[in-house]
């Protein structure tokens, strides 16, 4: 989650338009705003929240919007390749950094998305809510025919492209959230989301010391308690990934390069937790993480875009990225990443991370 631009009357005294609606409470505490578009896209097609008559599963019909610097976003590109949904649902990366108004398109050709024909993502808000008051957000799943936006609802797009488009999932494709781990994984996701995918940004835009002071013994309980539990098993929950290792490893993949330094989380960089930097690695050597990881456009956003935090928009060169790549030794855990299915294929052309870009 990062990146999001309040379009309406939220207050934003941080100049946090850069973070995923999200602002600051009387100069103190950060507050996310996490009152999205709920519709979905489903088999039943259920209807939209104006009346639409709904939005059906159907090969060719939406485009995901995601930048690769987001990691909220990042997190919808990891679940659309495990899937093998890449041929199903198209895929429009906006550029690392934005304005007030929007995450623009400009690393395509003229500035403008090659389906959607727009410059900006909020064009896709304002062609279905004229007035749309709340941040302007990516991910975004934008339907082609009408070019509006569907929903931008993160953590559902990932569930339901899990258990909305399994006729379309590739062979061999991982069962991400299984029923019987639904439970426990939805426990974990809510505390990863409050206390570590939220909580360094908390750390970030904290408005005084007392809330930076609060908000980093938060961040680092929790982080202290996903060391401990990770220490004894190779994933979060079960003994294969699922969309609870999707949702911590967008988070940890950014905090050297950025959450370390940037948003003060600073008591140790992941590569000094053993159990974490071993997990992390684990997963990101694993086909479907690293490869969707562009570390120059993760730092270039953060840097550039919270001008609030870093005035002068200098990126740092580091840190070193090939750590990234070293033996992680986690197999002696035990467990299968993708169960009794397979890894997925080679990126589709059109989607690899830029040369020099990643660890590689």
């Amino acid at each position: 989650m990062t990146s999001e631009i309040q379009s309406g009357t939220m207050p934003h005294a941080d100049h946090s338009f850069s973070t995923r609606g999200a602002y600051v409470t009387g100069g103190e505490e950060f507050t996310r705003d996490t009152n999205y578009i709920e519709d979905r896209i489903t088999r039943n097609a259920a209807p939209g929240q104006q009346g639409e008559p709904g939005w059906p599963v159907e090969p060719g019909r939406y485009r995901l919007i995601a930048a690769r610097a987001c990691p909220w976003a990042n997190r919808t590109v990891i679940v659309r390749r495990l899937l093998g949904l890449e041929d199903v649902i198209s895929l429009g990366q906006p550029g690392p950094t934005h304005d007030a108004r929007s995450w623009t398109f400009d690393l395509d050709p003229g500035g403008v998305d090659p389906v959607l024909g727009i410059e900006r993502i909020q064009d896709a808000y304002f062609r279905r809510f004229p007035d749309y008051p709340r941040g302007i957000t990516v991910p975004a799943i934008v339907e082609v025919p009408t070019g509006q936006v569907v929903t931008n609802n993160f953590p559902q797009i990932t569930l339901d492209f899990s258990t909305e488009w399994t006729e379309y999932h590739r062979p061999g494709a991982p069962d991400l959230y299984p029923e019987s781990l639904r439970q426990e994984i939805d426990t974990v996701n809510k505390r990863v989301f409050t206390e570590v995918n939220n909580g360094v940004y908390r750390c970030g835009f904290a408005g005084s010391q007392a809330a930076y002071d609060a908000a980093y013994q938060r961040l680092w309980t929790a982080l202290d308690w996903l060391e401990q539990r990770l220490a004894g098993q190779r994933f979060l929950v079960g003994e294969t990934i699922t969309e609870a290792d999707v949702r911590l490893f967008t988070t940890l993949v950014r905090f050297d390069a950025v959450y370390h330094g940037h948003f003060k989380c600073n008591r140790q960089k992941l590569s000094e937790m053993p159990a974490l930097w071993g997990y992390a690695r684990d997963l990101f050597q694993t086909p479907g993480f690293g490869d969707t990881i562009d570390f120059v456009q993760i730092k270039q956003h953060y840097y550039i875009v919270h001008e609030d935090i870093n005035p002068t928009r200098i990126v740092p060169q580091g840190p070193e990225l090939s750590g990234w790549l070293t033996d992680h030794g986690r197999e002696r855990l035990g467990g299968r990443p993708f169960g009794d299915g397979t890894a997925p294929g080679p990126v589709h052309d059109g989607e690899e991370v830029a040369p020099g870009h990643g660890a590689h």
